[in-house]
């Protein structure tokens, strides 16, 4: 299948189906499991999950999904076209409270995201992004989007990102939850060197959403991450106009890896 023959419009329709559905959870109250990598899973990830699994397999291209990953690498690493799910993207955000969470939908097509869509639901915020599309940010998304919907209405309703010139100070946006010392380290680094700058800190994919909207310059993350976890937000920053690299700032993130976690990277305009 050609990537390019893809409509994204339904894959925005189960992002939001799904974060209302992670929202209900939120608003009425969960329990927290432990997995067996001791990160915490809650009923939302698993009706977000459950939610879009059922529409992407309709698709008839395969899907990695982080409460899904039980896949051999035997058998993903034929795969040149697949879908990359993280159905609640900040689980600890979620946990906390705090409305930093997303849902991260992403089509990868030889190891590189070509289509991204999140979904911010306390806010009701829709991002999404193709190559040869761009990158867009859609406010109050589920009342926006009709039964009629194309792509061309879509864009034409949205904000196409940068939306944003470059900030007057240097903004860098880092994690709330993951703060690294080497983090700390490389923010001490660009402190030195840009002399006054601003710090932002966000939860989940929310920072990459920011590089890509031009509110930060960079975002730099000296901690582990799974492949999951940037995917969407990757094509996001990439159809933007911004980059997303190894800390070096030249080689490419890449996807489905025997090992499915990312190296360091650094998001940036």
């Amino acid at each position: 299948m050609n990537w390019k023959e893809i409509d994204l419009i339904p894959v925005v329709r189960t992002s939001i189906h799904a974060g209302h559905a992670i929202k209900e959870i939120y608003n009425t109250g969960f329990s927290v499991e432990t997995k067996q990598d001791n990160s915490p899973i809650t009923m939302a990830d698993r009706k977000s999950h459950e939610i879009i699994i059922q529409y992407l397999n309709e698709t008839g291209i395969p899907v990695m999904s982080e409460e899904g990953i039980d896949i051999p690498y035997e058998e993903r690493k034929a795969w040149a076209l697949y879908w990359l799910v993280d159905p609640l993207d900040g689980t600890k955000e979620f946990i906390k409270k705090n409305d930093e969470f997303t849902v991260n939908i992403a089509l990868i097509k030889n190891q590189k995201p070509v289509m991204g869509v999140i979904y911010v639901p306390v806010l009701d915020i829709l991002y999404f992004a193709g190559k040869e599309l761009g990158a867009f940010r859609l406010d109050h998304a589920s009342n926006a989007i009709t039964k009629q919907e194309t792509l061309e209405t879509l864009s034409g309703k949205a904000t196409k990102l940068p939306t944003n010139d470059p900030p007057d100070v240097f903004t860098i946006v880092a994690s709330r939850s993951h703060m690294s010392e080497e983090t700390k380290e490389f923010i001490g680094k660009l402190e030195k060197k840009h002399g006054e700058i601003k710090m932002m800190s966000r939860g989940s994919s929310l920072k990459l959403c920011m590089v890509a909207e031009g509110k930060a310059n960079i975002y730099p993350r000296f901690a582990p991450t799974s492949e999951w976890d940037t995917a969407a937000g990757q094509a996001i920053v990439e159809c933007s106009g911004g980059q997303l690299t190894h800390i070096n700032e030249i080689d490419p993130i890449l996807y489905n890896k025997k090992d499915l976690l990312n190296p360091w990277f650094i998001a940036k305009r």
